[in-house]
């Protein structure tokens, strides 16, 4: 594969100090964000049709003296508060047989046969699709399908696009990075092999959770990737997860939508987070989120 053209050139070793593209401005006025192919809701926090949903965010990207990569994002601005998954087709059930009452006047020779009362029919719930992904994870490399290792769905979420989630090609990959220039190169440069995404709402409608996965050709390349991936957003802690940092973006109003990233590895798979919450996001349910995460890469389930 050719070398895209105009790809930001490594920095002066004299210098110390990277090239740095310039970041896309926080507007104000993007609506809020699903991955690439997914459904997406239309609430506006005034009633209208938002816009459709775009990519989480735009990344600059620089190349340091020591070869290694800096990512910095700006998130856009959301003002679109958390909406509904797309209505998906109800399971058809059998509708409910009622047996007609039969009533007996009495005679003088025999006493009132009793009304028998209606009898429902019952029918059972129809049960969800088992997963056919797999994936095995030994020493920190991880196999299979990829997707196989996206964070469960807590019970009672809802997916947005595939439940299993979607593997990404690398025109999906480079559109969660801006587009920016050669950035499939430098991605390769890591031993970058494929990457996976899912995006579900909260059993409580209140949070939008977007998991993205990256692969790469070892444990060090991963962690020297999630090393240098920042955003242009405040920074926050992540409890639970000793390798991650993370990020937030408040709302201007607490009508709109505001949004967390954490940004973490472990073994051969980087590991992103977004939530969208309406109002101002607290920190553990990214924290918590994390950490299941991180456990799931671990053990494989």
């Amino acid at each position: 594969m050719s070398a895209p053209e105009n790809v930001p050139p490594a920095a002066d070793p004299a210098q110390g100090a990277p090239f740095e593209t310039t970041a896309v401005p926080d507007t104000g006025a993007a609506p809020a964000l699903a991955p690439h192919g997914a459904a997406a809701p239309a609430f506006a926090p005034d009633g209208g049709a938002a816009p459709a949903r775009k990519l989480p965010r735009a990344v600059g990207v620089a190349l340091a003296t020591a070869g290694l990569l800096a990512v910095t994002a700006t998130s856009a601005a959301v003002t679109v508060a958390v909406g509904k998954p797309a209505a998906r087709p109800a399971a058809a059930t059998a509708p409910a047989t009622a047996v007609p009452a039969v009533s007996a006047s009495p005679t003088a020779s025999a006493s009132a046969t009793p009304t028998p009362t209606a009898v429902p029919t019952t029918v059972a719930p129809v049960p969800k699709p088992a997963s056919t992904v797999k994936g095995t994870v030994s020493g920190g490399r991880h196999e299979g399908d990829l997707r196989y290792f996206l964070l469960p769905i807590p019970d009672g979420g809802e997916s947005y696009g595939p439940a299993d989630g979607m593997p990404m090609t690398d025109d999906d990959v480079a559109d969660l990075f801006g587009k920016q220039d050669g950035i499939m190169r430098i991605l390769k440069s890591y031993g970058y092999r494929d990457a996976a995404t899912r995006m579900y709402r909260t059993a409580d409608g209140k949070a939008e959770v977007t998991v993205t996965l990256l692969h790469f050709g070892s444990a060090t390349q991963a962690g020297d990737f999630a090393k240098n991936y920042t955003m242009k957003l405040d920074p926050i802690d992540i409890d639970g997860d000793p390798a991650a940092h993370g990020y937030v973006r408040k709302p201007k109003q607490q009508a709109y939508t505001g949004s967390m990233t954490g940004i973490s590895s472990q073994g051969d798979v980087q590991y992103t987070i977004d939530v969208d919450v309406k109002g101002t996001p607290d920190k553990a349910l990214l924290s918590e989120l994390m950490k299941r995460q991180r456990e799931w890469l671990s053990s494989g389930g």
